[in-house]
């Protein structure tokens, strides 16, 4: 919810700091004129509102306004900010400052950020109600959503989205290998003889440097070879280092039993290095085994070498690319073999899965039906008290045209009202009036209260033109509604201040040279007085105050 709002040299107010964190229903009120609107623009521009130069109040070279949020884990704005590198650990601060220049900075959690990102963000952390902006329920993208959260359509959801990806997936299977079809088709010839050229040449990813390692070791047998011979001469023929090795060692062994323990030492060595020499000499044979040249071994690496680069400068590719490029080419080729068999498999599991979308798509579309009217038939419950009881209100849930179907469904779902009776229904965003608006959109939430994202909502005009049990029916509203969700309610409406858990007012102070706003918070005498002037208007008589603490007494 809505914890904080920082105001510095905006429009009329110097400097104002609001604490909202303890939620419910606040109400603020004023005289007309007084600048209730500038604390909603101030709140607005906070949430990514278009900003001119205009705010900044007179003599200040910028204008600041910060609101700061308190969220649980789970909601939408820990998911936008993780993913920009802002996420915070239980606050979600959004700044603008706005040059007299006409300039601006935006800033999320002290670090520089652009307005669409507070917009963004703003769209989900508050619902400005009454201003006629195309956001909230006025936008018709969040209508579908809004249906199947209230009807608890999750799991024909989920199984229309997963439907949609399996048909998806089936119908890119499909182009996929129709294209390939097409494609080898049309290269059937050259793909024949390159993978009878291949399937010769029997390309393994590592042959070039597993060839090149071998013919430099060839090349450079003769030597090592001749060097191996000389070493293997100098341990094992005539009196070499093997063969005196052995000799010093059976002597020492013959006479170490009488050394007294002497000799041990000097035997041991002996052992060990008769033991090592041997190892090499047995080494060093099979070295030469090995290194033994071979002229014709040395050709034919050669020549295998030169083939797979000219194959690979062929079909430019690396070396090591031509055993997958000989897979690619079989496969194409066997695609082309198999012919329409296999086509017409993948075309049958598309046509399949398709069947199966549909399938599940209507089963969604039947219950959005059902939810619908039991929306309908839930708003129109509010209607009549809140002064709307000539109007109707009609959830529509149309079939979409197929290039329109998507993971949400095959449904249009659309909030329409009908104001005059007979006429016929119209998107909601189009009623004229900002007050009928406002309670329209008042009876929507509260009928929508507990499966919405937004965690602060405010309304403006909400009580435009009503009075009396009218606007009591209105503050019954929005108390209701403050049970679920923060609400904030710009009010002239005495009956709706009284229900409020907190009230704000706000004033406006005009000396010869300049004008300006405060907001103060009211306690329970302030209220009274603040109710009562709303009730007898500029002077506050006895029996305003007598009516003021009945309508504190009633709300309490």
């Amino acid at each position: 919810m809505l914890a904080t709002l920082s105001i510095r040299d905006f429009v009329l107010i110097e400097k104002l700091d609001l604490d909202f964190a303890h939620g419910g229903l606040g109400a603020l009120t004023g005289e007309t004129g007084a600048g209730k609107s500038i604390l909603i623009d101030a709140l607005g521009l906070a949430l990514g509102a278009r900003a001119e130069s205009g705010v900044v109040r007179r003599g200040a070279a910028q204008a600041s306004i910060a609101a700061s949020f308190d969220l649980p884990r789970d909601h939408p704005a820990w998911t936008i900010l993780a993913e920009q590198g802002l996420d915070g650990e239980d606050v979600v601060t959004l700044r603008r400052m706005i040059g007299a220049d006409g300039r601006g900075r935006a800033f999320v959690n002290d670090q520089p950020a652009s307005v669409a990102l507070l917009r963004r963000l703003g769209e989900t952390l508050v619902e400005i109600q009454g201003q006629m902006e195309q956001h909230g329920l006025l936008d018709t993208a969040t209508h579908r959503g809004s249906l199947d959260a209230f009807a608890g359509l999750e799991k024909q959801a989920s199984a229309v989205a997963a439907a949609w990806a399996a048909w998806r997936a089936a119908e890119q299977a499909h182009a996929d290998a129709q294209a390939a079809a097409d494609a080898a088709r049309r290269d059937e010839e050259f793909l024949r003889h390159a993978v009878k050229e291949l399937d010769a040449l029997a390309p393994r990813a590592d042959d070039e440097e597993t060839l090149a390692s071998e013919r430099q070791l060839m090349r450079a047998g003769s030597a090592l070879g001749e060097a191996v011979t000389q070493a293997l001469s100098e341990l094992e023929q005539g009196r070499g280092a093997v063969a005196s090795l052995r000799t010093a060692h059976r002597l020492i062994e013959r006479h170490a039993d009488k050394a007294g323990g002497r000799l041990d030492a000097p035997l041991a060595a002996l052992d060990r290095a008769l033991s090592e020499a041997t190892e090499a000499q047995a080494q060093l044979e099979m070295a030469r085994d090995a290194l033994e040249f071979d002229p014709a071994r040395l050709e034919k690496i050669e020549e295998r070498l030169f083939a797979l680069r000219a194959m690979a400068r062929k079909h430019n590719v690396a070396v090591a690319g031509l055993a997958a490029l000989s897979e690619k080419f079989s496969a194409q080729l066997a695609a082309l073999d198999d012919g329409e068999a296999g086509l017409k498999k993948l075309a049958s599991a598309a046509k399949a899965a398709r069947a199966t979308y549909v399938a599940a798509a209507e089963a969604q579309a039947a219950a959005r039906r059902k939810g619908a009217a039991r929306l309908d038939k839930a708003v129109a419950a509010e209607l009549a008290p809140l002064k709307l009881e000539r109007a109707r209100f009609v959830t529509e849930v149309a079939a979409l045209p197929e290039p329109d179907w998507s993971s949400a469904g095959t449904d249009r779902v659309q909030f329409t009202v009908s104001t005059n009776p007979g006429a016929p229904p119209a998107p909601i965003a189009r009623i004229a009036s900002g007050g009928e608006l406002s309670r329209f959109l008042l009876a929507l939430k509260v009928c929508l209260a507990k499966v919405g994202d937004t965690p602060t909502i405010v309304f403006d005009e909400v009580d435009s033109g009503i009075g009396g049990a009218t606007a009591a029916a209105v503050g019954e509203r929005l108390k209701r509604l403050a049970r679920d969700v923060q609400v904030l309610v710009v009010t002239h409406s005495p009956q709706v201040a009284a229900v409020a858990d907190r009230h704000w007012l706000i004033r406006k102070t005009t000396t010869r040279t300049a004008a300006s706003t405060d907001v103060l918070a009211l306690d329970a005498k302030g209220r009274r007085e603040e109710i009562a002037r709303m009730l007898s208007g500029a002077e506050v008589t006895v029996e305003a105050r007598a009516a003021a603490d009945r309508l504190l007494a009633a709300a309490g």
